[in-house]
């Protein structure tokens, strides 16, 4: 084996975990499946924005890492791979839907940078940040309303880089798309985020 057995699955790398999968260990895949269950159905649930298909999608994802074993190089990083699978998995279950796939983008300069700090500031100027708990769950609430409610396109760029925090190059193999897309993609979502957000506390005040 290439861990001794005095090690226990969590405390191993995901490599590690790979490693012994790969050598026949199927106790390794549950450690990797318990590891990234949470953050994966997470991800689905707004990638699709459809509660009936995340199940499917999400058990499918997992079935296609325990039947590729052999096919994985382990020294590939674990997580973008899965999240890869689960992107091009929830892309198939929305086609079969027969969802639309158009992708509204808009072209902005590659030059033009936005943190999340700084979109966070961009939504409302007279916006009060929540420090009650039940105001900061009535906020988490209304983002994922608004993303939720946004283009398929520009709402799984924004559940990928803020939410799951993934590199521009990690975003680039996911999606399959150039890191120039990804770039314009991801202001344009930003963009479109900050327009709604603001309908979205306008029309709450307005009440």
């Amino acid at each position: 084996m290439y861990i001794t057995m005095n090690r226990p699955f969590e405390k191993l790398t995901d490599a590690e975990l790979l490693q012994e999968y790969i050598g026949g260990d199927e106790s390794a895949f549950r450690e990797i499946v318990n590891r990234y269950k949470n953050s994966l159905y997470a991800f689905l649930k707004q990638f699709l924005n459809q509660p009936d298909l995340v199940d499917d999608v999400f058990q499918e994802t997992f079935l296609q890492l325990f039947t590729s074993r052999g096919s994985f190089d382990p020294s590939r990083p674990l997580r973008p791979w899965l999240f890869t699978i689960a992107a091009n998995k929830a892309k198939d279950a929305l086609r079969k839907s027969q969802r639309s796939n158009a992708i509204p983008i808009g072209t902005l300069s590659e030059s033009e940078e936005m943190s999340f700090d700084e979109m966070l500031n961009a939504l409302s100027s007279d916006t009060v940040v929540p420090y009650d708990e039940a105001e900061r769950n009535e906020t988490s609430a209304r983002v994922s309303e608004v993303i939720a409610n946004m283009p398929e396109g520009l709402r799984e760029i924004l559940v990928l880089a803020y939410f799951n925090r993934f590199s521009y190059k990690q975003m680039a193999d996911i999606l399959s798309i150039p890191i120039g897309t990804v770039k314009s993609r991801l202001h344009t979502a930003v963009a479109r985020f900050a327009k709604d957000w603001k309908t979205a506390v306008g029309s709450k005040e307005a009440k």
